[in-house]
């Protein structure tokens, strides 16, 4: 099949979150399985220009507003693979530092940007004389996508193309003003409850929800979660009516990547059958955050955005205790909400050589806390996958986590009768239920160091690769072009 991804990011030319790494990974495995993919998204100011890019001779007129917009498509590879990846370059929408917005928040003409990046992408199509059979498209900001399909591109060559659209996180719906259809030249008609419109206002994810041809999200788990009040984010009622179209799929990692036998940015290699080596990046995460230099005690790594969906207020809250109670260290990283800045930088003075804390981002700190830590917190109020606890896994670093969305799917609860598993898991999003699980898995690692070991082993030997999933979208694929041919021979 011939499917076309379109993004508003993608590792490792630009990425915000875990949307990025799926549509860095998703493609290559479905090339090695013999499709057709390509890769759309903008060429802001801060994409990095891995590999070679070469620009196309021939300017896309993009049909918006009043007027065409014009913009230049740049051609590159996702590295390791003969996929190719395109990128819009128009210095009035994109070519700006952000991707969503900068430290004075979103960018007002979000809605519009992104009508551009739908838009734009299929018209590369038209001028490429390259029709997908499937168009993928990902979170609000290509909404408008299934929409064009289903509208006024319906008597194009387009015409037959499906649509998958996928919700990485259903709480960033887009809204935005009505000006957006006549800006998208969509009709006027569509302004309903029942198509775009929500609260008086254009909805895109709402959009994209009722026109594409089939829906998917990133875990099983959070598909049955956005089907009730308590995870719709007002979008339930539509859910429950797509129902028969939803399908949760797990992310997957990119297990070459992310695999501590071959990660050059470690100081030691180990795998399964020999995990010397992670004492190593033990001694280095603790000389790298100032924490005492002390094997015997456990360090619990943190690497996340430090925001209330992520509950690292819960840990902030049950830190003083658990360090009271407790013989651990706390290895941090994040950045994000100034009141849990300050309060973990407070924590770190607080405990020192007990309590390290880097705010802000840095991917060889974060590989080196997956894998010199020897457990992973992760308590999150909602998590549609998660990634970061496959990776702590895959570097035997058993995950603590909340049991919600993707971290259900991926963390099998540790049995202490029989030592299975991989991990902690509790259910209250409360500091009591998060530090008595602290002191569940602490007293795991002291008191039964054989369940410990194998809790490590147990994760490791996962496979989180992109493999099974990738069989999975192509699945996905075939349905939504059956489903669209038997829609186009019947619709006008």
């Amino acid at each position: 099949m011939k499917v076309l991804f379109v993004t508003p990011e993608v590792e490792p030319f630009v990425k915000v979150g875990g949307l990025a790494d799926m549509v860095g990974a998703l493609p290559k495995e479905l090339a090695s399985l013999g499709h057709d993919v390509r890769v759309v998204c903008p060429l802001y100011g801060s994409v990095k220009r891995v590999g070679s890019w070469t620009p196309r001779v021939e300017p896309l007129g993009i049909d918006v507003g009043d007027a065409a917009v014009w913009a230049r498509t740049w051609e590159t590879r996702l590295p390791g693979t003969e996929v190719p990846a395109y990128f819009l370059e128009n210095d009035h929408f994109f070519g700006r530092g952000g991707v969503y917005g900068d430290a004075e928040g979103a960018y007002p003409d979000n809605d519009l940007r992104f009508i551009v990046l739908a838009r734009g992408a299929l018209t590369l199509c038209l001028q490429l004389d390259w029709i997908p059979d499937v168009v993928h498209a990902h979170d609000w900001t290509t909404g408008f996508v299934p929409v064009l399909l289903n509208t006024t591109l319906r008597q194009s060559p387009l015409g037959n193309t499906a649509s998958v659209f996928t919700i990485h996180n259903l709480e960033y719906q887009g809204y935005a003003h009505r000006r957006a259809l006549s800006f998208a030249r969509v009709p006027e008609s569509e302004f309903h409850s029942a198509s775009l419109e929500s609260l008086g206002a254009v909805n895109p994810l709402k959009a994209g929800l009722y026109h594409a041809t089939k829906i998917t999200t990133v875990s099983p788990t959070y598909a049955e979660e956005i089907r009730t009040p308590a995870g719709g984010f007002g979008l339930d009622h539509v859910l429950r009516f797509r129902g028969g179209d939803l399908i949760g799929i797990l992310n997957g990692i990119d297990a070459d990547s992310w695999n501590p036998s071959q990660d050059a940015a470690l100081p030691a290699k180990y795998s399964a059958e020999s995990l010397g080596g992670k004492l190593a990046c033990k001694s280095a995460l603790q000389l790298r955050l100032g924490l005492s230099p002390h094997r015997e005690i456990p360090i619990f790594g943190v690497v996340a955005r430090l925001v209330s969906q992520k509950g690292l207020d819960l840990l902030a809250e049950a830190l003083p205790y658990v360090m009271g109670s407790m013989q651990v260290q706390f290895a941090l990283l994040g950045s994000g909400d100034p009141g849990l800045e300050n309060a973990f930088r407070e924590a770190a003075r607080r405990f020192p050589g007990r309590v390290g804390v880097h705010i802000g981002f840095d991917g060889s700190l974060a590989r080196l806390i997956q894998a010199g830590a020897d457990f992973f917190v992760m308590p999150s109020r909602s998590e549609p996958c998660g990634l970061t606890q496959m990776y702590a896994m895959r570097y035997g670093t058993p995950p603590v986590v909340r049991s919600t969305g993707g971290l259900i799917d991926t963390v099998e609860n540790y049995d202490e009768r029989t030592g299975s598993g991989t991990g902690f898991r509790f259910n209250d999003a409360t500091p009591l239920a998060l530090a008595n699980t602290l002191g569940w898995a602490c007293s795991t690692y002291y008191d039964r160091p054989q369940h410990y070991r194998s809790l490590q082993v147990e994760g490791m030997r996962r496979d989180f690769s992109w493999r099974r999933s990738a069989a999975r979208y192509a699945d996905v694929y075939t349905w939504a072009r059956q489903q669209r041919s038997g829609l186009a021979s019947t619709t006008p």
